[in-house]
């Protein structure tokens, strides 16, 4: 078994206003994953204890960034499609998605959506770096609240072709609601030539569905309160009967990566998946 990977050591910061440090937020918990500097110990907490379960753990995390990066080059690159509402944004990191857009496409407007108090403290200047990234403080498990905001009205044509990313997020759904009912109010209000990208942490179903429900009972137990498991059908499921673009709901790793495979996936990599829907 593959050592822990080291987790970065901070002295916690005072939080800002609105922010409670005594209690885990997703938008922290991802930062945590991805070794960055704004979160706190209750935050750091819950990685340390999936990483009991699995020590490759922050792989989920590094996976969903890898997924995004790819998608929306694909997406800007191919598409010409110059708008992009990103629901549940979470922290900026290294390759944000405007970043990764604009380098392509200089004309693309990006919205990005969340609710979540530390990214609206942390988020929004850094996320706001030019007149054509915007930031939207609606539940993105709310649609309704989200496609009636009055930023991503102001700056979504819902006239023309965009893209809407929900990547990372659904798993961590918690309400009453069905999740794919949720998302078919967001692809009807799609126009005709959108797209759907999506992540998902994924029971593979085979010898790894061991781990993948061990880590959900931790996520679920944890501070942090959720991170669902759905298996590949459940996650198609999601996209609403969208055309899929090759090779459909897949791997992370899978989804059309960089360059060849050298090493085997490692067990965690196999609880993530991710794929994009064409509405025609």
């Amino acid at each position: 078994m593959p050592a822990t990977p080291p987790v970065t050591e901070y002295s916690d910061p005072r939080p800002p206003v609105g922010v409670d440090p005594n209690r885990a937020s997703i938008a922290r918990v991802y930062d945590a994953f991805l070794n960055g500097k704004d979160n706190y110990e209750i935050d750091r907490e819950v990685l340390r204890g999936v990483q009991k379960a699995a020590p490759e753990a922050q792989d989920l995390a590094t996976e969903n960034r890898a997924f995004l990066i790819r998608a929306c080059r694909f997406l800007a690159q191919q598409t010409g499609v110059n708008q992009f509402l990103d629901c549940g944004s979470g922290l900026p990191t290294a390759e944000n998605v405007h970043q990764v857009v604009q380098r392509i496409n200089p004309e693309a407007r990006i919205i990005y959506t969340d609710n979540d108090p530390v990214v609206l403290a942390h988020g929004r200047a850094l996320l706001e770096e030019n007149e054509l990234t915007h930031f939207s403080p609606a539940d993105i498990f709310d649609p309704r609240a989200v496609l009636e905001d009055e930023v991503v009205r102001e700056h979504i044509n819902f006239d023309e072709p965009l893209v809407l990313l929900q990547l990372g997020t659904m798993h961590h759904y918690t309400g009453d609601a069905d999740p794919a009912e949720i998302m078919r109010e967001y692809i009807d209000a799609l126009p005709s030539g959108s797209y759907l990208a999506l992540s998902h942490f994924l029971d593979p179903e085979n010898e790894h569905s061991q781990l993948a429900r061990k880590m959900e009972n931790i996520l679920l137990h944890s501070p942090m309160g959720s991170g669902t498991f759905r298996t590949k059908s459940e996650i198609e499921g999601l996209f609403g009967g969208l055309q899929m673009i090759e090779p459909g709901v897949t791997l992370c790793a899978d989804w059309w990566p960089d360059g060849p495979q050298l090493k085997p996936l490692n067990q965690v990599q196999y609880c993530i998946a991710g794929g994009i829907g064409y509405k025609p």
